[in-house]
């Protein structure tokens, strides 16, 4: 018998067509300024996590994150009411196709991941007045001169998990001032020196979206159809200070 863990949360979304946004999203920091949000290293985050199906068309995962997208068409559960930002992030991120979420060549793109991005904290109205420019995106010349420059401005890691995420797995993460370290199962799958600027926030979320800006200078984003409800079962996670 399958042992399941206490108090589950389960965040689900329904069937639907392509064209529909939908999104389960827990967190907490909904309605904070970023300069609020509640997490800086060193701590460590752990929890227990199964899916409905290996591939659930869109994205699913958890973690630590500064929620940088202006509005909620541009990324994953983000919130219109923040400026943007350059991403911070440390996760477990599961992309299905058409999905394309690295900067490097040499990084998995999409699948079962943990992954970890460390960006300089720019004031977002900088950011902001950079916006008139996205219609370059278009250009694919200008595109892939746009994604070299955005590599060497955010630093990223990552590795794929080869597990089955529709049984139980204990997932974990280390952020120090020096690094991440993330676990699954107890066994450490990545060890990264690259850590998140701070301060940020946990976010557990599956939806219906993907986000492509592959190394051809294509852009797209979208959301997919899926046949079937998709759901992402967790046990409450914790969050304790680690001692270093």
């Amino acid at each position: 018998m399958e042992e399941v863990p206490p108090r589950l949360l389960r965040l689900s979304i329904p069937p639907g067509p392509a064209g529909e946004y939908r999104l389960a999203q827990v967190d907490d920091y909904r309605h904070l300024p970023r300069a609020r949000f509640p997490w800086t290293p060193p701590l460590r985050l752990a929890l227990d996590a199964r899916v409905s199906h290996p591939e659930v068309p869109g994205t699913w995962g958890f973690g630590l994150w500064n929620d940088p997208f202006f509005t909620v068409g541009l990324g994953f559960g983000g919130t219109s009411r923040l400026l943007p930002a350059l991403p911070n992030a440390a996760w477990f991120f599961h992309a299905s196709p058409p999905n394309h979420l690295t900067l490097r060549d040499d990084l998995p793109a999409r699948g079962l991941l943990a992954a970890v991005f460390s960006s300089p904290r720019l004031p977002s109205p900088l950011l902001a007045l950079g916006m008139p420019f996205l219609p370059l995106l278009l250009c694919r010349p200008a595109a892939r001169a746009l994604r070299r420059l955005a590599r060497r401005v955010v630093r990223e890691d990552g590795v794929s998990l080869d597990l089955d995420p529709t049984q139980w797995h204990s997932y974990a993460l280390e952020w120090r001032a020096d690094g991440v370290r993330f676990a699954v199962d107890g066994r450490v799958v990545l060890d990264t020196s690259i850590s998140p600027r701070g301060p940020l926030g946990l976010v557990l979320w599956v939806d219906n979206q993907y986000a492509a800006f592959r190394p051809e200078g294509r852009l797209a984003f979208g959301t997919l159809a899926c046949d079937r409800p998709a759901w992402l079962e967790v046990a409450p996670p914790t969050i304790a200070p680690l001692e270093v």
